[in-house]
């Protein structure tokens, strides 16, 4: 056995209904004095709530899926203009997206660092990458001072997110897992850390969806989604992440929900060419075969099923198949083709069973 690891240094404090008692810590621990929160307005009554009493000069809530430039631009500008110190972002990925946005617009000299308080099962806060679109392209990197410092979990914060809306999340997060079972700097580390977050996600999620209140399946769904981003932050970027790149910047779709609806087109793709790691899949699924594992957490929870429902024109799929075999990652288990990924994505748009 010969590999590499990289972990990542990050803090991260869990812990139901303790969001305000961790973020006045780790604020004080900084000694920050000028706190620019980023919380959407969906959001903005509980970041209100959680932050109160810290020094708090500028609440900034344009928050935007997939993170336009210009969106960002104006989050660096109001950054800059209030001379803030630490970046503290309330809600899902587009919330710590445009924080790492601002971050990595910062001068070497005088890093920001970032707080993250996740409010769904998204994975950004763990991981250096950033993402941002302009003209319906999304651009993507890695950089280490975009790693929010620490991490805030409280799973109470979550009780108000939707159950439609937890299950597309926990199914990204799903995600996660399994591209970095064959991602391009997959690894053993990666691979165990990946198997327990599908184990926490298959146990957590369904518990959400019959008990939206208990907090329990919400815990178990937070720390499956930690594990997973954490897996992917060191193996990279896999195939299906690429897909829905493509996806989200060429035709403006919900991350979340497209990651749910691509997710087992992918998976039957690569499954059959990466034996070893169906296997580890199939046995955190509890399941004869992955495929099965993920189709039967997936009629448990009724999960969305078509790009077609997510806004998808059916003529966008053969340039979509183009860019994604473009962007595709070197390694991946079985050959990429543009006619192969034109299929995926149809049969994803129409909703059938995957093959």
């Amino acid at each position: 056995m010969r590999f590499v690891h990289d972990t990542l240094p990050q803090r991260v404090r869990f812990g139901s209904g303790e969001a305000a008692e961790h973020l006045a810590a780790e604020i004080a621990e900084l000694g920050a004095a000028r706190v620019m929160v980023i919380a959407s307005g969906s959001s903005r009554e509980l970041a209100e709530r959680i932050t109160a009493g810290l020094p708090v000069v500028h609440r900034h809530d344009e928050v935007v899926m997939h993170v336009p430039v210009e969106v960002a631009r104006r989050a660096r500008a109001a950054a800059a203009a209030h001379d803030v110190d630490v970046l503290v972002a309330v809600g899902g990925g587009s919330a710590t997206g445009l924080a790492k946005a601002v971050a990595l617009d910062a001068p070497s000299d005088a890093p920001l660092p970032i707080i993250a308080v996740p409010t769904t099962y998204a994975g950004s806060e763990a991981t250096p990458v950033w993402g941002m679109t302009e003209a319906g392209t999304k651009t993507t990197g890695t950089e280490r001072r975009v790693l929010p410092r620490t991490v805030v979990y409280d799973a109470a914060l979550t009780l108000s997110l939707s159950v439609e809306l937890s299950v597309a999340s926990g199914l990204n997060a799903l995600a996660h897992c399994v591209d970095s079972m064959w991602a391009p700097r997959t690894d053993p580390i990666n691979q165990a850390l990946s198997a327990e977050g599908v184990r926490a996600l298959r146990d957590g999620l369904p518990q959400v969806a019959a008990e939206p209140e208990s907090l329990p399946g919400r815990e178990q769904a937070l720390y499956g989604a930690y594990l997973s981003a954490v897996a992917f932050a060191s193996a990279g970027s896999g195939l299906h992440h690429k897909i829905c790149h493509v996806l989200g910047g060429m035709f403006n779709l919900p991350h979340a929900q497209t990651h749910a609806v691509v997710l087992p087109h992918v998976l039957a793709f690569n499954a059959p060419a990466a034996p070893d790691a169906a296997a580890r899949l199939a046995a955190a699924f509890d399941a004869r075969s992955a495929n099965e594992g993920l189709a039967l957490l997936r009629l448990r929870l009724d999960a969305p099923r078509t790009l077609r429902e997510l806004g998808m024109p059916h003529e966008g799929v053969g340039a979509a198949a183009e860019a994604v075999v473009a962007a595709a990652p070197a390694g991946n288990p079985r050959p990429i083709t543009v006619d192969e990924i034109a299929a995926l994505l149809d049969a994803a748009w129409e909703g059938k069973e995957p093959r």
